[in-house]
Parts: C-alpha cells; structure tokens; sequence
C-alpha cells in the first residue's frame, strides 16, 4: 500500500523550515522587548481616542521608554511587579505544582495512574478522553497545563505511542477549548459576563438577551458553552488521528530514564500504594471541604456587594496540597517513601528542571509588561478595531460578529489575557453591535469573544505557558522548536476555530438562547 502521508507532507516543507528559523523562546522575548522599547521612542508621545466603559472618548499616549521616568519604571518593576507578581504571580503558581506534581512523579503514583487509566481508555477513545479532559481542565484554572499535559505525554509513551500526540491532543482541550466547560459559573464565565453588564450599562443598553429577558452574567452563555464540550471534543479527536499522530510517525523521540515508565503493568507494590493514595485522596479532599466551608468560604463584599469565593481564587494552591498527600500515601504504601526526605527529594528531583522555565518567564514578563505599559498593545488593538469599522462590516451583522471573532482570534496572537482584551474590545463592541441590530445582544457579542479568544492560545509564544509546554516537549524531543510546536499545534487552533464561528453562527441565527 503507497504512503498517502509523504505527498501530504510536502506543501508544508517550506513552513517547516520558517518554524525551524524561529529563535528559541528566550531569545524571542529578548527580541521583543527591544522591539516595544524601540518602537515606544518612535511613536512616543502619540495620542488616540478609545471608547471607555462609559461610552467617552477616552485619550490615550504611548509612553516614550527611554524618558528617564519610564526607564526608572523598567528598573523598579523588573524584579517583583513585572516578573514574580506578572499574572498574580503565574511563576510562583507554575513552581508550586511543579513541586507538588514532583512528589506523585517521584514515588512513581503518575507511572501507576497511567498505566491503570490506560487500561480503562479503549486506545481509540484516548484522543477524545483526553480533549475532554482539557477541556473541563479549564475549572482548575492553571492546573491543566502543568498537570493534565505531561501527565498525557506519559499516558501516550507508556502506551508505546509518541509522546507528544497526547501532549498535543491535551495542550488544544486545555488552550484552544479554555471557553467550554459543562460547570456553569466558572471563573471566565464570570470575568466576561460581568465586564459585559459594566459595558452595556455605561452605554444605557439594556442588559438583555434577544427575547428581551435579564441576563445572568455568569450564566448567559451556559447553554453554548456547554454544548461546544461535545462538538470540540470530537473535533480535537479527529484532528489528532488525521493530521498530528500521522505528522509526528515521522518525529524520533526518547522517553527519560527518570520516568521509568516500565511495562504496561501495575506491581503488587503499586497496586498497595494506590490502594493507600485514596486515602490520601479522601484527606486532601476533607481538607479542601474544610477550608472551603472554614477559613475560604463564600462571603459578600459588605462595601460592593460582590460575591467573593476565595476557595476557588486558591484552586491551584488546593490542588497542589492534594497531590502532595496522595504522593505521600502512595509511597507509604508502595514502600517508597521512608521518610520525610523522600517526599522533599521528590519536589527538588522536579525543581531541578525548571531552570529554563524560570529564565524564559523573566524576558516573557517583562516584555509583555511593558507592552502594556507602553500603550502599544491598547493601539494595536485599537487600530484592529477601528480597521473593521471602516470597512463598513457594521452594517452587516453576521459578517461583523464573524469579523469581531477573527479580530479576537488574530489580536490573541500579539497579545494574551482574556480580561485585557475584553476590558479593551468589549467597550466598543457590545455597545456598537447592539446599535446596528438589536439582536447583537451582550450575550451574543461575548460568546463570539470567547470563541475568537480561545484557539489561536496554541499557536502564539505570547500565552504565558507556550514556554513551559515547549519545555515539557522537549524532554522526548530535545531538539523540538517553539515552531515546530505551533506547526504541530496549528490543525486544532483552525479546525477549532472554523468549527466553533460556525456554530456560534447558527445557534444564534436560530434564535437559541446561549444561556439563562
């Protein structure tokens, strides 16, 4: 029988060497910041209008970065602001489960949950499992990228297939799906619902959805949202079986020996440490219950009003203590930890590998700071914003929400953040979409936000975890490339894309309702 996937791969030869050329992940962060700072003292001082939340023009200047106050502000924020506390502290979180994830890796818990969850996944549905794992992953905010994706990569090698399929299929359920999720309320639901409320309120619109009914910001895209789990699932399945686990037959890999993934076989030692892990479980869980109905419990701001729930603003803190436990349990019971010191070595053991993450988050951080700081990255999409007004799209409703996507989706790739490009794009958008045809309600121009800022997450070095997935990667393919990853990326972040616009599409040209 003729290899058909030879032919297939040769369009995509000159693409392969353009990935080949891009610079290492460092190294294009270096460059970006020179670029901002560069690029800031050419347009320094240049002043544009964007809509504010209350539908005022508000003026805006680039900063000039090499004026002596601004210089101060690089030097004085490099360190804590711009790079430890960068996203809330995002580097503090990724060591963090790093180190917890270390102690299940150690005592060898992931090797026996994998070869258990191996036997369990018939080898056809482990593509689809594993998308929808992602998919949902999204509740545990963080947690998906730096657990779900190596723990798929050690799935897949155990199973004699490459690594990186299972990283790849995990990577697009956790980034490019980040908007689904079957749990009603979560912490982007309520990011974008209630910036919508803010933005069609300043502009005196009603807050409403087509049929005339009040919206529940955490709620009114439910219904869609929940409905895209079980068309991107399958979608990111096939993805994985027609184009990424043909691309990648080609693509040597080694799996590390501090793995030791063994044979596909649980011992009578792991099957006692499992045993023992959910006892560690049930602990790590009673102790989450405590510390949510305790000391983290819901509560109401008194001066705002605003519901507070600070169990899941620590999600990933609470997850890491549970891994830890059930690490712990595990090696008790499989006779490999004796004592304190093993669980301690289990957490350097991983610490020792993230010396190029934490290198790669000082030039990312930093760079995509004073990217913000500078005013560039509020012109940029101010301009992209603007482009589509002047073409006249506005009046044609459903060219204009495929367009709004597409602007989402491209501006995603310069600059990352769900919050800040909706603080940006929803001002001008939910208000303007609206005027030209009442059924642009804020419902609908979210959810074509949420769509447009998903996929493209997997195809731009400017997600903050694009680095640390590159680093996961590169422990079977050391010589894997930032590009070679977004080539291999780039089937799910189209078909994702192309697949959700239409739906979305549809489902509002039917007069569904996209949530309660």
């Amino acid at each position: 029988m003729p290899d058909t996937t030879a032919g297939a791969d040769k369009p995509l030869t000159w693409i392969e060497r353009a990935g080949k050329a891009i610079p290492d992940p460092v190294i294009l962060f270096m460059l970006l910041w020179l670029f901002v700072f560069v690029a800031s003292i050419i347009l320094g001082g240049y002043t544009f209008q964007i809509q504010g939340p209350g539908g005022d023009p508000v003026t805006q200047t680039i900063r000039p970065m090499h004026h002596t106050e601004n210089v101060r502000w690089i030097f004085d924020n490099a360190i804590l602001a711009n790079w430890l506390a960068f996203g809330s502290g995002v580097i503090g979180i990724i060591l963090f489960i790093i180190m917890a994830v270390g102690v299940a890796e150690h005592v060898g818990l992931l090797g026996a949950l994998i070869k258990r969850a191996g036997a369990a996944i018939p080898e056809r549905y482990l593509a689809l499992a594993v998308m929808f794992l992602g998919i949902m992953s999204s509740l545990a905010s963080d947690a998906g990228y730096l657990i779900l994706v190596p723990l798929a990569g050690l799935l897949f090698a155990s199973l004699g297939k490459h690594p990186l399929i299972g990283m790849a299929v995990a990577f697009a359920g956790v980034s490019a799906g980040f908007s689904a999720n079957l749990i009603p309320g979560t912490a982007s639901d309520v990011i974008v619902g209630v910036n919508a409320r803010a933005f069609a309120e300043a502009a005196g619109m009603p807050f409403t959805n087509a049929a005339g009914q009040p919206l529940n910001p955490a709620t009114m895209n439910y219904f869609f949202t929940a409905a895209s789990v079980f068309v991107l699932a399958p979608v990111g399945a096939w993805v994985t079986h027609r184009f990424v686990a043909r691309r990648l037959e080609k693509v040597p890999y080694t799996v590390p020996a501090d793995l030791s993934i063994g044979e596909f076989r649980l011992t009578d030692a792991e099957r006692r440490g499992l045993k023992a892990s959910v006892w560690g479980l049930l602990l790590g869980l009673a102790f989450v219950a405590a510390m949510a109905m305790g000391p983290l419990a819901a509560y109401e701001n008194p001066e705002t009003g605003q519901r507070i729930v600070p169990y899941l603003e620590r999600l990933v803190l609470l997850i890491g203590i549970v891994f830890i436990l059930c690490g712990t349990a595990f090696g008790i019971g499989a006779g490999t930890v004796r004592s304190v010191m093993d669980v301690v070595q289990g957490m350097v053991r991983q610490m020792n590998t993230m010396g190029y993450v934490i290198v790669l988050s000082f030039f990312a951080y930093n760079a995509l700071s004073m990217f913000a700081y500078s005013g560039l990255g509020i012109l940029l999409t101010n301009l992209g914003a603007n482009g589509l007004i002047t073409l006249g799209l506005q009046n044609a409703p459903v060219l204009l929400l495929v367009a709004f996507i597409a602007l989402t989706a491209v501006i995603n790739l310069m600059i990352g953040g769900l919050t800040s490009k909706w603080l940006l794009l929803g001002p001008m958008f939910v208000p303007m979409l609206y005027a030209v045809n009442p059924a642009m309600t804020p419902d609908v121009v979210a959810a074509a936000y949420r769509v447009g800022d998903s996929p493209t997450n997997i195809i731009t070095p400017m997600m903050t975890y694009a680095g640390v997935i590159l680093v996961f990667m590169r422990r079977y393919v050391p010589s894997y490339t930032l590009g070679e990853m977004f080539i291999l990326m780039a089937p799910y972040a189209f078909a994702m894309l192309a697949v959700w616009t239409v739906m979305l599409v549809t489902w509002t040209s039917l007069g569904l309702p996209l949530g309660f």
